[in-house]
């Protein structure tokens, strides 16, 4: 492994779903790569960019990146399709592009790249750095918040910020309308977004696929309530009560989750005769301008990322621990899934404000917030 003095040329490519904040760390890569002398090349639609011929990129300065800070989505273009290593074709087989990724790699003369993404582009793109002797470093991206060795990720405060303005603004016309008001939000396999979001924005109930819950456990609890109206919180990858996911299916046969709030308010109005709304938010929660604390994260993790490569630290993922930025090995990263503790910091903030998880029926009795599964509200 080279230090820095061996490094002319990096490349950059940001990898699965969009998100806020991804290029402002495009611009730090670009500022820090500057100062050491070096060239930035930006790769275009993560691997597939690698994959065309010739490469498809970009190049980068320092004054080409000062609309970035602000912007949302990522200008490089990314993708969450087709996975190299058996790549869809038009006939319906597969086939192991991997070598041509590699071939693209060095077809643009890169002393090393920085590879942005979540969990699964992180596996793919260290399989493809093992398998042919590529200088690799990470950065984590996710709005799921869900990557292992990491307090935070690009994305996630952005997100919770979208999520927590939904449901400010539901709350007003669930009062004015003395409705239940359901927001379906992101989540694949998390529910962070749902947890966090439903702390800020003050709701009755939230449900995250982590802790399970019970239709009449969230009808006591709206039964309960101490006003007309109610507001829940659901992230995507919620089961039903029966423990089955909820999917749609699109006309060419592909699945996503989706679904859950309108199974919810089914289930809600058949039990208790509530009228009930769903919002599903969407991708609404990956675009927009990044919050301040997504730009700082990025900006950090940006320069940090340049600063492995000039240590020749490969392999590495940069991450946020204890308040500071530190680096982790990529497979340890990848090996940890970061899922919602039951018994985390903010479950037990949320219980002890009275929000209803699901698991038990809340309800607040002389002021005093109860939760517990065998005291029912009052009908």
């Amino acid at each position: 492994m080279g230090q820095h003095r061996d490094i002319k040329r990096i490349g950059l490519l940001t990898s699965g779903g969009d998100c806020a904040g991804l290029n402002a760390a495009l611009r730090a890569v670009v500022h820090r790569a500057d100062s050491y002398g070096w060239e930035v090349l930006g790769i275009s639609r993560a691997t597939q960019g690698l994959m065309a011929r010739p490469p498809e990129y970009m190049e980068f300065d320092v004054s080409s990146t000062h609309d970035l800070l602000l912007a949302g989505g990522t200008v490089l273009g990314t993708t969450n399709k087709g996975n190299p290593f058996d790549f869809p074709l038009p006939d319906g087989s597969t086939c192991d592009r991997s070598q041509e990724i590699i071939e693209g790699y060095h077809l643009l003369g890169l002393d090393a790249m920085i590879g942005i993404g979540g969990d699964g582009s992180m596996a793919i793109l260290r399989r493809l750095a093992q398998q042919g002797g590529l200088n690799l470093v990470g950065i984590p991206k996710t709005i799921d918040n869900d990557l292992g060795s990491t307090e935070r990720s690009i994305g996630f405060d952005t997100a919770v910020n979208i999520a927590t303005e939904a449901l400010d603004r539901l709350h007003f016309t669930a009062a004015s309308h003395s409705r239940v008001m359901i927001l379906e939000v992101m989540g694949r396999d998390a529910g962070h977004i749902a947890l966090n979001a439903g702390i800020a924005g003050g709701a009755d109930i939230v449900l995250i696929p982590e802790i399970p819950y019970s239709i009449d456990n969230i009808c006591q609890t709206i039964k309960g309530i101490k006003r007309n109206f109610a507001t829940i919180i659901v992230a995507e990858a919620v089961c039903t009560e029966a423990g089955e996911k909820v999917v749609q299916t699109n006309r060419l046969g592909q699945c996503r989750l989706g679904g859950i709030g309108e199974y919810l308010a089914e289930q809600i109005t058949e039990t208790i005769s509530a009228e009930t709304r769903v919002t599903v938010l969407g991708h609404v929660q990956r675009g927009g301008t990044p919050s301040p604390l997504d730009r700082v994260l990025a900006t950090a993790f940006g320069v940090e990322a340049v600063d492995l490569i000039a240590a020749g630290k490969y392999d590495h993922m940069v991450s946020w621990q204890n308040r500071q930025v530190v680096h982790v090995p990529i497979a340890e990263a990848i090996a940890e899934y970061q899922a919602v503790n039951p018994q985390d910091t903010l479950v037990k903030t949320a219980r002890g404000m009275g929000i209803c998880l699901g698991d038990t029926a809340c309800h607040v009795v002389d002021s005093h917030v109860r939760c517990d599964a065998t005291v029912m509200a009052p009908v």
